[in-house]
């Protein structure tokens, strides 16, 4: 193993086996791909505070050169994910690559620049009557309900610091879903919050198109909410096409989630130490 204090953990299904092994014999042909909140970063009440835990970023500077591609795949904008994961210009993710808004916006670190589509016109529609839905709802801005708006590509509304968080998570869904029906977009939901984007593209999408535009025979991809799980489905057809997989569950809140891992991790410091004994691992002599 690649740190005797801590050996690397047996996946629990078949095939997480075989995509640990693939990745470990065939780690220039491996992508390892990432969510952001809750896998690299914990969940914090306030997503503005969200930071990468101080343990990845030594983690993924010591494993990228190892692999053929390091990816964080996120529904924050690209941008807010680099400046929250202090990428920019950390050793050894010089071709990190950041894939935001669940793909829609692509940071490179090679270059240092975002690219992205022009705003969907439907996001600033569902903003300005935003308000109403919620005070409509009896979750005016007063309740605890926080409002993330996400360069123009999405809105977040956030539960987590109301008083009964998950009863308001719960009055929202249908009156968000109504409001995103209206204007073309769908609701993305996750742990306490209710994402409005525009529909088309998904971490499964953002994640299958990258592994082919790496041509990788291997990919790991861990993930901790249910956006997470277009992912797993990509890297489940992916294993039908040949391609080793192996899917990590950063934590147990989300159940859907975690019950289709072959690795379950109990939050992101796990996660780091993943990636940290991988690296020593594939160093070894």
């Amino acid at each position: 193993m690649g740190n005797p204090a801590h050996p690397l953990p047996t996946p629990s299904t078949q095939a997480g086996r075989e995509g640990l092994a693939a990745l470990l014999a065939r780690p220039a042909r491996t992508v390892v791909a990432l969510d952001f909140d809750g896998t690299l970063a914990d969940i914090v009440p306030d997503p503005e505070r969200s930071r990468a835990h101080p343990a990845v970023l030594p983690a993924l500077s010591a494993l990228a050169p190892q692999v053929a591609a390091v990816a964080v795949i996120t529904g924050r904008p690209a941008g807010t994910a680099v400046r929250y994961g202090g990428f920019a210009g950390a050793p050894g993710l010089d071709h990190l690559v950041v894939l935001g808004h669940y793909g829609a916006e692509r940071w490179d670190a090679v270059t240092a620049t975002v690219h992205a589509p022009a705003p969907d016109p439907g996001v600033e529609a569902v903003r300005a009557e935003l308000p109403a839905v919620l005070e409509e709802a009896g979750t005016g801005t007063d309740s605890g309900i926080w409002v993330e708006e996400k360069g123009g590509r999405a809105v977040a509304v956030h539960t987590r610091r109301a008083a009964d968080p998950q009863a308001a998570f719960e009055a929202l869904r249908a009156p968000l879903t109504a409001l995103a029906a209206r204007h073309g977009l769908i609701v993305e939901p996750g742990r306490l919050v209710l994402e409005l984007r525009p529909p088309g593209m998904d971490k499964g999408v953002a994640l299958e198109e990258y592994v082919r535009e790496a041509g990788a025979e291997v990919v790991l991809y861990a993930g901790d909410d249910l956006g997470d799980l277009a992912a797993y489905a990509a890297v489940e057809k992916l294993r039908t096409q040949g391609v080793a997989g192996l899917l990590v569950c950063s934590g147990t809140e989300v159940p859907e989630l975690a019950d289709r891992a072959d690795l379950l991790l109990p939050g992101p410091s796990a996660v780091a130490e993943l990636l940290g004994d991988l690296a020593r691992r594939l160093t070894q002599p």
